[in-house]
């Protein structure tokens, strides 16, 4: 695969496998008010299931990211996209309680990681470094297009077929992106790395501040249409305020994307910068009313939720070799934030009420913004160490 064809074809494919593979877990926040209402749980038992999944998704991100390296984008994907239209139909037909609910989505988890990671190293492969970080812009689209599909079929199909017609056609949708999975006449070669070439610190202080911004804005996909809902406002407009904020974070990850293919660094800068801005919005949805609400979520996903394609072109940047696996590092710490999130949410929303549940995330996304500073400090002393180390070497 090559030239512009191809790297266009590569990006449609990533965004394509990314939103099949993360679609499940984002489609059951949205529907969690009718789901909830056949299957008996509240908020805290929906903050349970999510958090268990990303917990899963954990310890399944490192493993994950070496199996992707050694087999390659094309077989990875591919099994990644099967996997998670087969368990959004077992949920379909199968979700007959809480537990059985919580057992399927369990399983759907490695399918996320799967086709997170195979996408990522799809675009490190087939699109060229000059437009590398918009293609990560549009990757990364693919959890507020998820989270935006899951927000439609709210109102189009869970107040009119069920909500267990929308898994089903859910399935239907992730099988779309079989086609659009990377091709190459050249058969793949996994790269050696070095390991003391990687900044493996660096990117765990910079994993730590990803999880807890993602502990922080993953709220946002799972719990908001609950929270409005609790708010007073009708379920279907509440989806379509989720569906706005989906739409708002889609078009601000592709302009971080596009501002970073512009940039000679300081993309993690303008992430910590991000989120911090972004607490302002989840502060604001801690205000009840339907200005505070509208603005809190525009805000929130448009600057809270939207640095995590930039993170990974960062990340992917400092690692060409292996991008794969250096993204895994870092998405330990994202799927481990995204496990403790919904729990302490779920938690607070439950006992406190959802306002105190938002002016939480808010505080923990400003000291997300401080994790990522410290690890960028770490990452431009690693560098600077080994440029003295290769200096001596030649010398």
């Amino acid at each position: 695969m090559g030239g512009e064809l191809g790297a266009r074809r590569a990006v449609v494919g990533a965004v394509a496998v990314s939103t099949a593979s993360v679609l499940p877990v984002f489609l059951t926040g949205a529907l969690a008010v009718q789901i909830s209402g056949e299957l008996g749980f509240d908020p805290a038992g929906l903050g349970l299931v999510v958090a268990l999944y990303f917990g899963a998704s954990a310890v399944a991100s490192l493993p994950v990211g070496w199996l992707v390296e050694r087999f390659g984008p094309t077989a990875t994907s591919r099994i990644a996209v099967v996997g998670a239209a087969t368990l959004m139909l077992a949920v379909g037909f199968g979700a007959r309680s809480y537990g059985l609910l919580v057992a399927l989505l369990l399983c759907s988890c490695w399918c996320n990681v799967m086709g997170q990671l195979s996408s990522n190293l799809t675009l490190a492969r087939f699109v060229p470094e000059r437009r590398l970080g918009l293609s990560f812009g549009f990757k990364q689209s693919s959890v507020p297009a998820a989270t935006l599909l899951s927000g439609l079929a709210v109102p189009a199909i869970a107040l009119t077929l069920g909500w267990r017609w929308a898994y089903v056609m859910g399935a239907g949708l992730a099988l779309l992106a079989l086609p659009l999975t990377p091709r190459s006449r050249e058969p793949y070669v996994r790269t050696k790395v070095d390991p003391a070439d990687r900044a493996t610190g660096a990117l765990a202080v910079i994993g730590a501040g990803a999880g807890l911004g993602a502990a922080a804005a993953g709220a946002l996909g799972v719990f908001l249409v609950a929270s409005a809902v609790d708010q007073g406002v009708d379920p279907g407009l509440a989806g379509l305020v989720l569906t706005m904020g989906s739409v708002v974070g889609l078009v601000l990850r592709l302009l971080h994307g596009w501002l970073a293919d512009r940039r000679t660094g300081g993309h993690i800068a303008v992430v910590a910068a991000s989120m911090a801005l972004g607490a302002i919005g989840l502060g604001l949805l801690a205000v009840p009313g339907p200005v505070p609400l509208v603005l809190g979520t525009v805000l929130a996903f448009g600057l809270g939720w939207a640095w995590p394609g930039l993170l990974q072109f960062a990340v992917v940047r400092l690692n060409p070799a292996a991008p794969a696996a250096a993204t895994s590092v870092v998405q330990v710490g994202v799927y481990a934030g995204a496990f403790l999130g919904p729990v302490v949410f779920g938690f607070l929303a439950t006992h406190s009420g959802f306002g105190a549940a938002w002016a939480v995330g808010a505080g923990t996304m400003v000291v997300a913004a401080a994790a990522m500073i410290l690890g960028r400090r770490m990452l431009v002393a690693h560098r600077v160490s080994r440029e003295a180390r290769l200096a001596a070497a030649v010398s």
